[in-house]
């Protein structure tokens, strides 16, 4: 599979996911918007398994294969959050969402090459990379689900039902999160002999983790303050983005991280 083939998959992925989107809307279309959702990422899924064939490698070592993953997974999270809670404008969201970071992959793409240094060859990198990407998704709509209460949730919903549904978001990403790191302390041991080296990107990993903890407990003691708890889960989802990328433009880590996404290798 080749990269220039990646617009018609994506084209094909979106329509299906904007199709769905509408559904969710239209009374008695239920099933429909589950088939159309996970048509959809069926579609997607077929380029990322041929891309990992090609390159025999999992597609995960440059920030724009990252970016790969996180389109994938959005509108997965939107469709739980659709299926579990009935949440109908999630699956727009995070079908926009996506939409934003497949033409961003469109208009910047990166080099793709069979190339992979050795401490990426592990077993431990392919799951520790796909869970943390899982995680970051459903953090997406965790925050989403904030700025909506924030701006356009009515009182009813203030009071129960959506931060409630940031609770419950934020549990199963911090889980995956967890999860995702302790994949990555296994790696590391087996990589470079330590589990944990305070490289810059682990520091932002860790503060991370620790503001969305911050949030789960701060929910637990004052569960009415909702307005206070949904400006924490936006500064952790910002927090989460120096993490995920924005550490590559740190200058502590230029040179040093050996978690910096290259396109070269």
């Amino acid at each position: 599979m080749e990269w220039k083939y990646f617009i018609y998959f994506a084209f094909s992925s979106t329509v299906c996911w904007i199709i769905a989107s509408i559904l969710a809307y239209k009374p008695n279309n239920y099933r429909k918007t589950i088939l159309f959702t996970f048509a959809g990422l069926f579609i997607f899924a077929l380029f990322i398994a041929g891309m990992w064939v090609s390159l025999e490698r999992p597609p995960l070592r440059t920030i724009g294969e990252t970016r790969l993953w996180y389109s994938f997974f959005l509108p997965a999270a939107g469709l739980i959050t659709y299926i579990r809670w009935k949440y109908k404008w999630a699956l727009s969201f995070c079908t926009l969402l996506s939409f934003i970071f497949i033409c961003i992959n469109l208009l910047h793409p990166e080099i793709h090459n069979k190339a992979l240094m050795p401490a990426l060859q592990s077993p431990w990198f392919a799951p520790h990379v796909i869970v943390y990407i899982l995680a970051y998704a459903i953090f997406s709509v965790a925050t989403l689900n904030a700025l909506y209460l924030l701006i356009r949730a009515d009182k009813t919903e203030k009071q129960t039902s959506t931060p409630a549904l940031c609770d419950n978001l934020v549990y199963t990403g911090i889980a995956f999160l967890t999860i995702g790191m302790l994949l990555g302390a296994i790696w590391a041991k087996a990589a470079w002999g330590h589990y944990w080296s305070w490289d810059p990107k682990e520091t932002w990993a860790a503060a991370t983790w620790m503001t969305y903890l911050l949030y789960i407990h701060f929910r637990l003691q004052k569960p009415a303050e909702w307005k206070t708890s949904s400006f924490l889960l936006i500064f952790s989802f910002l927090l989460l983005q120096i993490c995920w990328f924005g550490v590559n433009y740190l200058p502590a880590a230029r040179g040093v991280s050996v978690h910096v996404y290259s396109s070269m290798g």
